[in-house]
């Protein structure tokens, strides 16, 4: 079995720490920003900042570098400690003569000191710059877009290269050009077997099988040696394997996994209860058909916005449509009320969600006060407020309201009319059984009433006769009677009112968005604050991207203007965005290593001008995701070997590499940012599980389709007793059911999606966890066992002697086509006939059981 150097396992760790630590950074600043900063400066800055008239104990809170350096009394933050940090002893009260604010402005609601005590303990992230001087954020419009990334891409012109026989497509030529500027030559072509295995998990996100593996190996690879019509056969075979796999319809499941990921996708609300939405996978299939379709990307975002909205050619369209508006109806819920629900962090939730998926940038950062590091104001922010608080959203049932309400009918409005008059005439039907039961009981319980009162004033008379006490009796104990059976009544009748309320209607209903029933433009919220109003903003797009309004005209919500501007070809960042996210998914990284913050807390990006000639390419396809594919995975650079070390002067790649290497790639671009050799990467989450699946011979290839919620009459969730589920299933990872406020079991083990928030990027960890995972875990027994007998079967049927060593042979051979896409090496086969010779027959679980361990198995070469 291969094994790597402890050096190349010490940087892969170091790289793991970088990614973990980089990510915390991140969440850390967003805490700051939505948690910390409006605190400080509503309650603080006015005595200690640049701005005071008097800076109250030399204390400045209005940077990272005065806060930590303190005032009098010493370092105001001590990150990582909250005990030592003097601004914590403040705010908590603990010191009488230590008391942050002052009594007589208020203390800070406990919540909040606890927000500030986990900022601390977290190691207290700040982006603040400067020595204390705190200024007002004014914002240079104008200025703004002239810079990158607000300007529009232009067409840049193709590199030359000094060794111009390696490129094989105009991405090739940015690559060796920044390769070549720093002294680096690009790695050898990966081997077929490689090659194949590497497109076949990025495209549909399983393992290429012996068959496919033994077609394309008939076949000349592409970059093949040998003249110019063996290489054009090589890159014939290369697009023929490229397009069967695109035409796969796992290519939609895989595909629409990472834009899964990126929209924050749930089948729970996210409340605290985090009630179940069954009615949520129709948008999740909408995304994997739509992936599946190559829906030009522009009108991928126009039916996400405002597909209710748009014309449809029938009703089966405008169906798809209104489902695909889910996208927004999917935005995390809050709290546990229904009357006073915080619908501003819902509509919260939208916005950031619309920056960073499709503008890669954090609009909800404006959402207190103007953006600090980016243009966009605090205008802009309830600009798209507006947008979506005149948007109806779908309620999911909460706490105290458990029902769901204002779904979307997926039917003719004459079906639904009808359905609903109906049911309505039915209704009040019932509701008069109801009441008519009501009225009976109240009668009775009145005249049982007034017999227990006579019969208790004839007791008290003493004088009473027998044959008036019996009368007495009997009339109350019939009136009794009467209201046992008048409850029985009225329980029945409720019953059957609340059965034909909960009878499914005729059509079915979509999660999704419709217009809101009062339409208008919003006010700013001076700090965030619901209940502090500012000025009116009239509903627009932001500034820095044009700041178009709605016309005067305009009597809708605005979702439709919204989608269009953001999917128009003039906007500079929606086209960028999104070849960013096909390149990160090729190479797991973009060449923004930032895919959802192209902004000036991002990175910039490694190779600018491809950057943007692959954005125009896009919108020159019209739109078309599967053109770029085509066009990254026929580059040299897609074609590399992920083999970093030195090559060796006088190999069988000089033609195409006459420079050899005498730099060394790992001290030069220790982050393999310029690609001089395709980086390594671990299978995600899904890939992991699907293959196993794979391998035992289990996977259920069928769509997904509603999950087994129980039904909606039983729901009774409480934030102290929420949904929880795992329903298990033999179909691909992206139709498992994922809730918000607990992680699939799996998932959780192997890094999988962030369901509360927009995940960008997967991090890689290496845990103990992992690895007992594959020694331990049931399923990858049961996997382990079906695959034994699978690879006995298959060869012991061809073979006159079960018990041959060359069986064994051919068995390990097979083994290692379908784990890794290689045969064994001979020593690897030795050892393998030496365990079953030792072990038999018996010992082919455990064998597997140890290759699936390897990193090989898990890893992307």
């Amino acid at each position: 079995m291969r094994r790597f150097s402890c050096l190349v396992f010490m940087c892969a760790i170091s790289s793991v720490a970088r990614i973990h630590a980089a990510e915390d950074d991140r969440e850390g600043i967003d805490f700051f920003e939505k948690k910390i900063r409006p605190v400080l400066v509503e309650r603080c800055y006015e005595c200690h900042s640049g701005t005071s008239k008097k800076v109250e104990g030399s204390l400045h809170l209005d940077s990272r570098e005065a806060a930590r350096k303190g005032g009098d009394l010493g370092p105001a933050i001590v990150p990582g400690d909250p005990g030592k940090s003097l601004l914590i002893q403040a705010i908590r009260y603990s010191d009488e003569n230590l008391q942050m604010p002052p009594k007589e402005k208020g203390r800070l609601p406990a919540e909040v000191v606890a927000d500030f005590e986990a900022w601390v303990k977290r190691g207290a992230p700040d982006p603040r710059e400067g020595n204390g001087a705190q200024t007002a954020n004014n914002i240079d419009i104008e200025g703004a877009r002239k810079r990158w990334p607000y300007t529009p891409p232009v067409e840049p012109a193709i590199p030359a290269v000094k060794n111009s026989a390696w490129p094989n497509n105009p991405i090739d030529h940015f690559i060796l050009a920044k390769l070549e500027e720093r002294g680096l030559a690009p790695a050898a072509a990966a081997d077929p077997r490689t090659l194949v295995r590497r497109v076949t998990y990025d495209l549909i996100g399983l393992p290429p099988s012996a068959e496919e593996l033994d077609e394309i190996l008939a076949l000349s690879p592409p970059g093949a040696e040998g003249g110019t019509e063996r290489r054009r056969d090589g890159e014939k075979a290369w697009s023929g394997v490229i397009e069967r796999l695109l035409a796969s319809p796992h290519y939609g499941e895989r595909w629409g996994r990472h834009w899964l990921d990126v929209v924050r996708y749930a089948d729970t609300a996210g409340d605290n209860s985090d009630y179940p939405i069954p009615q949520m996978y129709r948008y999740r299939n909408w995304v994997i058909d739509a992936v599946n379709r190559d829906m030009p990307y522009d009108r991928f975002i126009r039916e996400q916005l405002a597909g209710d909205l748009l014309p449809a050619d029938s009703a089966e369209q405008k169906h798809r449509q209104i489902v695909a508006t889910g996208y927004i109806a999917n935005a995390r819920r809050f709290g546990s009320t229904g009357d006073d629900y915080p619908q501003h962090l819902t509509i919260e939730d939208t916005i950031d969600n619309v920056g960073r998926a499709f503008l890669g940038h954090t609009l909800n950062c404006a959402r207190c006060h103007n953006h600090k590091f980016d243009p966009i104001t605090a205008e802009d922010y309830y600009a798209i407020y507006g947008i979506f608080h005149s948007t109806r959203y779908p309620w999911p049932g909460i706490e105290l309201e458990k029902r769901q309400r204002d779904l979307v009918p997926l039917a003719d409005g004459e079906v639904v009319a009808t359905a609903l008059a109906e049911r309505k005439k039915i209704d009040d039907q019932l509701l008069a059984e109801v009441k008519a039961a009501e009225d009976a009981k109240k009668t009775a319980d009145q005249e049982a009433k007034s017999g227990q009162t006579r019969l208790d004033e004839l007791r008290k008379q003493g004088d009473a006769g027998e044959e008036d006490l019996k009368t007495a009796e009997r009339q109350l104990d019939e009136a009794q009677k009467r209201v046992t059976e008048l409850e029985a009544q009225l329980k029945a009748a409720k019953k059957k009112r609340e059965g034909a309320e909960q009878a499914p209607l005729p059509f079915e209903l979509a999660y999704a968005v419709a217009e809101g029933k009062k339409i208008e433009n919003c006010k700013v919220q001076l700090k965030g604050d619901p209940a502090r109003l500012g000025g009116e903003v009239p509903r627009r797009f932001p500034q820095v991207l044009g700041g178009q309004s709605l016309p005067p005209e305009e009597q809708g919500s605005g979702r439709l203007e919204l989608a269009e501007w953001i999917a128009s070809p003039a906007n500079p960042l929606t086209a960028r965005v999104m070849v960013n996210r096909i390149w990160q998914h090729h190479f797991g990284r973009g060449l923004v290593a930032t895919p959802n913050d192209f902004g000036r807390q991002g990175q910039p990006p490694s190779h600018p001008e491809l950057l943007d000639w692959l954005a125009l390419r896009l919108i020159e396809s019209g739109w078309s995701v599967k053109a770029m594919h085509r066009l990254i995975l026929s580059s040299r650079t897609y074609q590399m070997a992920s083999d970093a070390g030195f090559r060796v002067q006088g190999s069988e790649t000089d033609r195409l590499n006459p420079e050899p290497r005498t730099l060394n790639p790992a001290t030069i671009d220790p982050a393999n940012a310029l690609l001089s050799h395709y980086p390594r990467r671990r299978l995600d989450a899904e890939s992991i599980r699907d293959t196993l699946l794979v391998l035992g011979g289990n996977l259920d290839r069928t769509p997904g389709e509603a999950h087994p919620f129980p039904p909606q009459k039983a729901w009774d969730f409480t934030q102290h007793k929420p949904f929880k589920a795992v329903y298990d299933t033999n179909r691909r990872s992206v139709y498992l059911m994922t809730q918000r406020i607990m992680r699939h079991p799996f998932l959780a083990i192997f890094d999988g999606p962030d369901t509360g928030a927009s995940t960008a990027n997967r991090v890689t960890s290496t845990t103990t966890l992992q690895a007992l995972y594959f020694l331990n875990e049931e399923f990858v027994h049961e996997q382990a066992g079906k695959l034994a007998a699978r690879i006995c079967e298959a060869k012991v049927n061809n073979s006159k002697d079960n018990d041959s060593k060359d069986n064994d042979s051919e068995r390990i051979d097979l083994a290692y086509t379908l784990l890794f896409a290689r045969p064994p090496t001979d020593d690897e086969k030795a050892l393998g006939q030496e365990y079953l010779r030792k072990v038999g027959d018996q010992g082919w679980e455990s064998y597997l059981r140890v290759l699936m361990r390897t990193n090989e198995f898990v890893y992307l070469n």
